[in-house]
């Protein structure tokens, strides 16, 4: 097959869930016989279209800032969608895979998919309905707008989780939805040691609102009450850092709570993961929560809240962590729980963890695009 992934952002250039995703399938597909192209901004000097690990990266317009103060830039994402255009013209694929993200490259990819008869799938990474109000106040109506025509692009929609599978289905999308979730590298997390840098709870994401990171220091509080010694370390950056900052002096809390900003290697993430006890996800809008896979396949218990618009609950069994409301109390009460049992419940995070990893999955969109390249082909479909 000759596939493009479609996502105006390129891993390793920008690293996050959903470039990270697009990467691991491309280059396992690469190494599977498939000729991958992802199409994107171009990060890079030199020429607009390089190889790397066997993946054409095509760079269709230089780099634009993402976002617009704490938002995303609706300009940049029209910049983008415009100039795919052309480069995706004078190429002829089997088949698209459009990432949902940032939305306007939907309709561009569908304008290239109907003039070209090439099948469009759309990937799900979340669904935001209602959070439309709230990210961008009376606007968000232009915002529903979009994603419920996106929705109806294609009959050939891809979905991470449960959770956004059920969300898309609410848009009216009653065809099935496959799911196919993201991945953990299993092989090349056996090879990273653990950090010299121990904690006992550990927070990995971007700090902002949703991730609740505040009722996690709230928490912690309550916890020291109960096991004094207990450490924290939070781990990433963003638009809340500096409320958090705040927040640690004020609660004098500096000994206890390390907060590292974002850490370019990956792997040291991953490092210090396993050198923690339990990882504490607050988050109550996640579309899949890779964090908390990782985590898991680390072997340690993952802590979540249990909120409709949180998709790690998916992941989440009796046997590999705890559910809990959003409430500082409850919360700690949790956590402790999981520091209590962490070592025994070890084994079962790691195997519930191993249905995730990245070649499985890979093998899963593998036949899924060669299911939709049939259907196209069919009669019926003529």
């Amino acid at each position: 097959m000759k596939i493009a992934f479609i996502y105006d952002v390129i891993y390793p250039y920008v690293k996050g869930g959903i470039e990270k995703r697009v990467w691991e399938l491309a280059t396992r597909l690469s190494r599977n016989g498939h000729e991958v192209h992802i199409f994107g901004m171009k990060f890079w000097d030199g020429e607009d279209i390089v190889i790397s690990e066997g993946v054409f990266l095509h760079g269709v317009c230089r780099s634009q800032n993402l976002y617009s103060g704490s938002r995303r830039s609706i300009r940049q994402a029209l910049y983008f969608s415009i100039a795919l255009i052309f480069p995706l013209l004078k190429e002829r694929f089997d088949i698209l895979d459009c990432q949902q993200f940032p939305y306007f490259s939907c309709f561009a990819a569908k304008f290239l998919s109907k003039l070209k008869k090439i099948p469009l799938v759309i990937t799900w990474h979340e669904v935001w309905g209602d959070y439309w109000y709230e990210y961008l106040g009376w606007n968000g109506f232009a915002g529903i707008y979009t994603e419920r025509l996106v929705a109806r692009l294609t009959t050939k929609n891809v979905a991470v989780s449960k959770t956004t599978a059920k969300n898309l289905a609410m848009l009216g999308r009653h065809e099935e939805i496959k799911i196919i979730p993201n991945g953990v590298d299993f092989q090349n997390f056996s090879s990273i040691p653990p950090s010299d840098s121990v904690s006992d709870i550990i927070f990995a994401g971007r700090l902002i609102k949703e991730k609740h990171v505040d009722l996690l220091i709230h928490a912690f509080r309550v916890l020291l009450l109960e096991q004094p010694g207990c450490t924290l370390m939070i781990i990433g950056d963003g638009p809340e850092r500096d409320t958090i900052t705040a927040l640690i002096h004020e609660s004098c809390l500096e000994p206890q709570i390390r907060l590292i900003g974002f850490q370019e290697r990956h792997d040291e993430i991953i490092a210090r993961m396993k050198s923690s006890k339990v990882c504490v996800l607050p988050s109550t809008r996640e579309g899949f929560g890779i964090t908390a896979l990782e985590a898991l396949a680390c072997g340690l218990p993952v802590v979540t809240v249990n909120h409709p618009a949180n998709a790690i609950h998916d992941l989440i069994t009796e046997s590999n962590g705890f559910l809990c409301s959003l409430s500082a109390e409850d919360l700690a009460d949790k956590i402790s729980l999981a520091l209590v049992h962490h070592s025994e419940m070890r084994n079962a995070c790691i195997m519930s963890a191993a249905s995730y990893d990245w070649d499985r999955i890979t093998l899963d969109i593998e036949s899924y695009y060669q299911e939709v390249i049939a259907d196209q082909k069919s009669p019926v479909n003529q």
